[in-house]
């Protein structure tokens, strides 16, 4: 080698060397940083593990929300998003590709999500970009034209004629202003949309400053509710039996403890899975990761072993609810397509429901567990469904008896029934104030639709209040309701 290519190399050697200690300067400065604005609470390991889920938090909430809710980027930053990691999240939103980037100091743990129309916002994780995508605009059956223009509850016309009933204004304006009212601002209650049905008319419709009759709200866990309606769709269709073993690949191995789960015991989140769903003092526990940083929840999920026999132990989780979701995806078969129709053919379009929408993962699957948008009147008339048996404009939805399976107590946790919450029987009652045959869907940060069949109440609030802040009080806001309507 002549000495000119020897000086050249080791003149080149010194560069890398010069880059690599700028670059190691660098990253551990940022890391130092990084140390400096960590709540309290947390440490550089779960930092790391947690960072992308973060980023990938904040990419979907800011696409969903532009793009599906079409609020502004500013309320959403300030309002959903304001305590993530002390304001060290950033974004960047592309109105031209509609998609968003969510980042930390400008390039760590990047994460992007993109607005797929009918299939709503998803991460963009290990190249997500297939083919199906492109069928998500032609999935839609014909829309519902001209059905906004006739009577409430297929179409958005309310009566004008007094009702056969009286309701104690007074007392129901009173509610209403506590509901709405922020008490302390520093603890933020943020209650956005309520509307109040008795005997299936809207007696109240009330929403907050930006919010309207037209605004999609993200229903987070109610979304689990509507997983089960289209479950119980599928057994009146005859294509499924709740009580055989689940059709989990994964777990078709000989002597897999988990291959005799049934789908009953997944809707009833008895299934023994091991699943953690902690979201405020674990933010990397299994429900954040699966919902923000895989490509396939379902197999997320499917991996999970079992810590307790079927129907021995109860265990809130949202991957117990995405098998559920690939259960869907696989009984309906055929098209791709075919399967992104079926919510609103089989459910939605029956119930006048025009802005439902069930946001997929990256690998295709509706996010059954929490991923659902619609306005506040669609959630009001899903929960009509449930309030008349499962029938909607004369015809049966769902099959005779599954309201009743719905509402009747898991056996180790009998505040919950099949995907829906309950108000049973027992000291330990969740709304001690309010009727023993209340049931209700529950999302994260207060979204509620709360079912009172002996009171021919429905109420539906919809916000975002911080779980951390015990600012809602769902026991005093239905109880105190429930004055104001006809006994």
């Amino acid at each position: 080698m002549a000495s000119g290519s020897i000086i050249v190399t080791m003149f080149s050697i010194k560069n890398k060397i010069k880059i690599i200690g700028w670059a190691s300067a660098v990253l551990f400065f940022v890391l130092i940083f990084i140390i400096l604005l960590l709540p309290k609470d947390y440490d550089m390991v779960t930092m790391l593990r947690s960072a992308p889920i973060g980023t990938g938090y904040a990419a979907k909430m800011l696409c969903s929300g532009i793009f599906i809710s079409g609020r502004q980027p500013d309320s959403i930053w300030k309002e959903d998003l304001a305590l993530m990691y002390k304001n060290m999240i950033r974004g960047r939103v592309d109105y031209e590709k509609k998609s968003v980037d969510a980042y930390v100091l400008g390039f760590l743990f990047k994460q992007t999500a993109i607005y797929r129309g009918d299939c709503g916002c998803t991460l963009d994780i290990k190249s997500s970009e297939d083919e199906f995508w492109k069928e998500c605009d032609a999935a839609l059956p014909e829309p519902l034209e001209g059905i906004e223009n006739s009577l409430w509850p297929m179409g958005d016309i309310i009566s004008e004629e007094t009702p056969p009933f009286e309701i104690d204004r007074e007392q129901l304006e009173r509610t209403l202003e506590w509901a709405f009212s922020e008490h302390k601002p520093e603890h933020p209650v943020r209650t956005r949309a309520v509307i109040i049905l008795y005997d299936g008319q809207i007696v109240v419709e009330r929403y907050s400053k930006g919010h309207s009759k037209e605004t999609r709200f993200l229903g987070w866990s109610m979304t689990k509710s509507v997983t089960s309606a289209l479950i119980g769709v599928l057994v009146r269709e005859g294509k499924l039996d709740i009580y055989k073993s689940a059709s989990i690949s994964e777990w078709k191995t000989p002597g897999d403890p988990r291959r005799n789960i049934t789908t009953d015991q997944l809707l009833r989140m008895s299934s023994g899975l091991a699943f953690q769903e902690d979201y405020e003092e674990n933010p990397d526990s299994d429900a954040g990761f699966m919902y923000f940083t895989t490509r396939d929840m379902a197999a997320f999920a499917a991996q999970k072993q079992i810590e307790a026999r079927p129907d021995e132990k109860f265990n809130y989780s949202s991957g117990t609810t995405m098998l559920l979701s690939r259960i869907i995806r696989e009984t309906v078969g055929n098209s791709f397509q075919e399967y992104l129709s079926f919510p609103r053919r089989a459910l939605f379009h029956k119930l006048g429901m025009r802005s439902a929408l069930i946001e997929s993962d990256p690998s295709g699957t509706m996010v059954g567990a929490g991923f659902m948008y619609a306005t506040a009147r669609d959630w009001a008339r899903f929960g009509l469904l449930y309030y008349n048996d499962g029938i909607s404009n004369g015809e049966r939805i769902l099959p005779e008896g599954w309201v009743q399976y719905t509402r009747t107590p898991t056996p180790p946790y009998p505040r919950y029934g099949a995907q829906f919450w309950l108000n049973s029987k027992g000291k330990d009652r969740w709304l001690p104030n309010c009727p023993t045959d209340l049931y209700s869907t529950w999302g994260y940060e207060g979204q509620f639709i709360t079912i009172v069949p002996s009171r021919k109440t429905i109420i539906i609030r919809l916000g975002q209040t911080p779980e951390d802040e015990k600012n809602w009080d769902h026991n005093y806001f239905v109880s105190n309701i429930l004055k104001a309507m006809p006994n």
